[in-house]
């Protein structure tokens, strides 16, 4: 069934943790048959899930551009959710932004990386290559340069309350995260709304914390003392070899957060919460959260 009232709408990385959040959103927004969910498999769990939403379910797998041009056929909004594939997400990128072209697609809306212009992250480049390839393409667009998620921080606490202390290398550099569902609620809201062609949004959390303020609040939620350990950068990368991360893993682990130290995860323009127009969840929640 389509839908008469609203443009529509395709999600990339569908059945991802952020793609997932995206829909739900979506589905406060408008009706089901306006949403088409790209997904890498129709035979998986996550792709059943969004049939049984009513959500149109379509292979679009970016490293496969053979299966774009189907999934695009009569889309007229399309979230760009980033690659997971770290080193490739340039190529695959551009494959999606080509795929939209020729499909005629009158917006594109991209998940990149918060200040992606100065960021010192080893993530930024791809994202200023996949800003670039926007921008030459030609197409209506809107680039949703997202922070941290709370949850890259949050999903340590089980290690920390295992190991009796939280770790990093973030010093007291300020990190302004977001839960993941502000920043897909900011996507949703830019897919159904209107006069959003041609910005920039930087997008990060209300409330700027340092990974020290994290372990009291821990502690604090707890019960327990939860002190900040802040290890030097090779301790942290080798400690988390240790823990089983892969080498790349864990050497990028602990290189973005000096790179917080410095700064860059830290943001006060309020521009996700102006956006979604309410307060962005707070790190007390979030933690709240994760503890389950």
């Amino acid at each position: 069934m389509s839908d008469t009232t609203h443009p529509t709408i395709f999600v990339t990385g569908a059945s991802g943790q952020l793609g997932r959040l995206v829909i739900a959103a979506l589905l406060e927004r408008v009706t089901a048959g306006a949403v088409v969910a790209g997904v890498r498999s129709l035979e998986s769990e996550a792709a059943q899930a969004l049939r049984d939403r009513g959500v149109g379910v379509r292979v679009a797998d970016y490293a496969r551009p053979e299966t774009l041009a189907e999934a695009f056929r009569g889309i007229e909004r399309l979230l760009l959710i980033s690659s997971s594939e770290i080193g490739q997400r340039v190529a695959q990128h551009e494959t999606v932004i080509a795929a939209a072209k020729a499909a005629g697609i009158g917006r594109l809306v991209y998940t990149s990386l918060l200040h992606a212009d100065t960021s010192p992250l080893s993530l930024a480049g791809e994202h200023r290559a996949t800003e670039a390839a926007i921008a030459g393409s030609g197409l209506s667009a809107t680039i949703l340069r997202n922070g941290w998620y709370t949850e890259n921080y949050t999903a340590s606490i089980p290690g920390a309350l295992a190991g009796g202390a939280f770790l990093g290398s973030a010093g007291d550099g300020r990190i302004a995260s977001a839960a993941r569902a502000d920043f897909a609620e900011a996507a949703a809201l830019v897919l159904t709304g209107d006069g959003h062609d041609g910005r920039t949004y930087e997008l990060a959390g209300d409330e700027a914390y340092t990974l020290a303020d994290l372990a009291a609040e821990l502690s604090r939620q707890t019960g327990r003392d939860i002190p900040y350990r802040d290890l030097p950068q090779a301790d942290y990368a080798a400690l988390l070899k240790g823990f089983g991360l892969p080498d790349v893993l864990a050497d990028s682990l602990a290189a973005w957060d000096v790179d917080a130290a410095h700064g860059a995860l830290f943001d006060e323009g309020r521009q996700l919460s102006t956006l979604i127009g309410r307060p962005t969840t707070p790190l007390s929640a979030s933690i709240a959260a994760a503890l389950g």
